[in-house]
């Protein structure tokens, strides 16, 4: 991050250190006007995993055969690079640009996410600094660079549901209540049911248990307590409170004793076509002669927090194919070709009668 901010520096950014528990985010800025773009993304990257499965050290970048390996080439380093390289592009051209550019960097996006980007907005708003656009650097291509940009992410809804019964012989089961029985036909009848129809955007909202973990590890004992792992992605079709009223009814329809706690990881947003979409799309266009395609599919991002403070946020990286695998990979023309399309995205909106 460091050399990042030396960078922005160099053409004329002010960086400012927002930085909260350990967590080292940068805000940079150029210009004091609006519109604000800020290019937004993160340093921190997943683990290795096995390093004898690496064909080349995971952290050193070595190119082979055309394609740029390490870990995080593709999330997204490789993104933080074109974002500085079209930016100093730009601004070698347009000294004089229109609105003000920025830069919002962190190093919790694959953490726990509660110290990175959402402290910098936290802090943003607090002083009444807005976003006007952002494009996060996220890998959103699937086959080739620009056939994708995410213009919005679902929600997340996870939920620690424990059903209760009463331990006992597995000889007597009169004398005791088997929690995983009493909750098998409210878990079909969740895995059934229909949440929502999703809409224009978004696809239906979805349910999934991800761990089940119950008893003593005897198998002459039935357990006292079931404990149910889930999560809901959903669509703004639906709001998580109606969704959390929806389970807990059918819950108690089954009359199960039970305890339940909600974590919402995120709210979906969405970005209409507007100007920015407009703008990614004819940069798309122009650089690589192909149409895109709006998605809103994928997990969350830390587009969910800049939403809150910003109306217009899209997506736009390299291709996803490798990201957190074992011999993460990015092509190497590929990204001066991202530098290109950031750059032609700032000529669009900052630029427009250059």
């Amino acid at each position: 991050m460091p050399l990042i901010a030396e960078h922005l520096g160099a053409l004329g950014f002010t960086c400012d250190y927002i930085n909260r528990n350990g967590v080292t985010n940068l805000w940079a800025r150029r210009g004091s006007v609006a519109p604000l773009l800020c290019f937004a993304g993160h340093t921190d990257v997943v683990p290795t995993g096995p390093l004898e499965q690496w064909s080349s050290d995971p952290f050193v970048p070595t190119i082979r055969d055309g394609m740029l390996y390490g870990r995080g080439a593709a999330d997204m380093k490789g993104s933080l690079a074109a974002f500085v390289t079209a930016t100093e592009a730009f601004v070698a051209a347009h000294p004089e640009h229109a609105g003000s550019i920025a830069f919002l960097l962190t190093s919790d996006e694959e953490g726990d996410a509660t110290d990175g980007t959402v402290a910098v907005t936290e802090a943003l708003s607090a002083r009444g600094e807005r976003i006007d656009f952002c494009v996060v650097g996220e890998p959103t291509a699937v086959n080739a660079l620009g056939d994708t940009v995410k213009n919005g992410r679902r929600g997340s809804l996870s939920g620690k549901l424990t059903v209760k019964g009463i331990q006992g012989h597995i000889a007597y089961p009169h004398l005791a209540k088997n929690p995983i029985h009493m909750a098998a036909p409210a878990i079909t009848e969740l895995a059934a049911t229909v949440w929502d129809g999703g809409n224009a955007h978004f696809p239906p909202t979805t349910w999934q248990i991800s761990n089940i973990k119950g008893g003593t590890g005897a198998t002459n004992v039935i357990p006292g307590a079931v404990e149910i792992l889930f999560n809901f992605r959903f669509s703004t079709a639906s709001t998580p409170e109606g969704l959390q009223q929806r389970l807990e009814e059918t819950l108690k329809r089954h009359g199960l004793d039970y305890e339940i706690n909600w974590t919402l990881g995120a709210r979906p947003f969405l970005t209409a076509e507007g100007a920015l979409v407009d703008a990614a799309r004819a940069a798309i266009r122009d650089e690589l002669c192909i149409e895109t395609e709006l998605s809103t599919t994928g997990g969350t991002s830390d587009g969910r927090f800049i939403a809150q403070i910003c109306p217009q946020v899209i997506e736009i990286g390299p291709v996803n194919a490798t990201i957190h695998k074992i011999d993460e990979c990015v092509e190497a023309s590929a990204l001066p070709r991202l530098s290109a399309i950031y750059r032609r995205i700032l000529e669009r909106l900052l630029a427009p009668h250059a």
